[in-house]
């Protein structure tokens, strides 16, 4: 994950919640190392592409 995004994690995860009700806290919890795995279920979860989720999370 960028790393401008790591640093605004809290921020960004409360939005994306508010945007997406369905992603729980459980979804949206930062594990280094296991950034693609999250991105990627967040995305199935979703029904977006990995671009599509990295694009809203950088817009929010």
């Amino acid at each position: 994950m960028n790393t401008n995004i790591i640093g605004y994690w809290d921020k960004k995860k409360e939005k994306l919640k508010e945007r997406f009700p369905v992603i729980t806290d459980e979804d949206l919890h930062y594990r280094e190392g296991k950034e693609k795995e999250m991105i990627e279920m967040l995305g199935n979860k979703l029904g977006k592409s990995k671009q599509e989720l990295l694009n809203i999370i950088v817009a929010i």
